[in-house]
């Protein structure tokens, strides 16, 4: 009943999501600083993650150690942006009892762009998974027909809470591409028609004797081909971060994650740093 609920109206609770939570948080200052002079200033950033796993949402992607390059452009409130991630080692998938296929090394190449007022965070992002065997084949970059491409929209909501209470909410429906719901042996993924598989979390951070600390938990409302075959809880866990000073001009930031997918009866501990 609640499955039914979501796939029919996903978008249309996305955007009262969207109404309830500028209303709600109206009174946040203002995060978006601007030279009074000149206005908003554009900036250029880029960077890259290096860990031991690429855990997403309580997933395993690559079951490698994985370099995350990321290259963005912000001005004001306003943000876009590239972000991928590469396996350091090749990965295997199991497809049935007695085939195991390669899968070479794992890429993703994702894009975004995103609006921040007022400490909420309007996002569209697309995922996309090339073929790291042969990027010419099966899974094209410029095909973006809803029934065939391997590209996945997301519409994201998010709040970054505040200072006395940093408390943050995230909330995405999947609205276009590679999300298909059940066919008709009620396998997830293998249908025709979007699933809007819709995912939420909440954390909250902390600083602990100069550690980060950031308790988090995330779930599903019902059943997708992404997170799980049915609602609940798919990611929870802790991470723990904090900046080791290398010079004076320069901090190396390090991070460690304990994650568990309670619906997959998963685990993982992750360790990661930023250049």
């Amino acid at each position: 009943m609640i499955r039914k609920f979501f796939k029919g109206k996903s978008l249309l609770f996305t955007g009262l999501m969207m109404v309830l939570a500028t209303g709600s948080f109206a009174q946040l200052q203002d995060e978006n600083k601007m030279d009074e002079k000149s206005g908003p200033q554009a900036t250029f950033s880029a960077g890259a993650d290096i860990v031991s796993r690429y855990i997403w949402r309580g997933a395993d992607y690559g079951n490698s150690p994985g370099i995350q390059p990321a290259v963005a452009f912000s001005v004001g409130g306003f943000k876009a942006g590239f972000w991928g991630s590469y396996g350091l080692g090749q990965y295997s998938k199991k497809v049935n009892d007695s085939t195991v296929e390669n899968m070479g090394h794992y890429a993703e190449f994702d894009t975004y762009i995103s609006y921040t007022w007022k400490g909420v965070t309007l996002m569209a992002y697309d995922y996309f998974f090339p073929n790291p065997l042969n990027p010419n084949s099966g899974n094209k970059f410029y095909n973006f027909k809803n029934a065939t491409t391997g590209h996945t929209l997301e519409i994201c909501l998010s709040w970054a809470g505040t200072e006395k209470f940093p408390l943050q909410l995230y909330a995405g429906t999947f609205v276009y591409g590679a999300d298909k719901g059940k066919d008709a042996a009620g396998t997830y993924g293998a249908g025709t028609d979007n699933n809007f598989s819709t995912y939420f979390e909440a954390a909250y951070t902390f600083n602990v004797k100069g550690f980060g600390v950031k308790p988090f938990v995330g779930g599903i409302p019902f059943g997708s081909a992404w997170y799980g075959p049915y609602g609940g809880v798919t990611n929870a866990g802790l991470t723990v971060s904090k900046s080791i000073a290398i010079s004076k001009e320069y901090s190396l930031p390090v991070f460690g994650s304990v994650i568990t997918n309670p619906q997959a009866q998963s685990v993982f501990l992750v360790f990661g740093l930023s250049l």
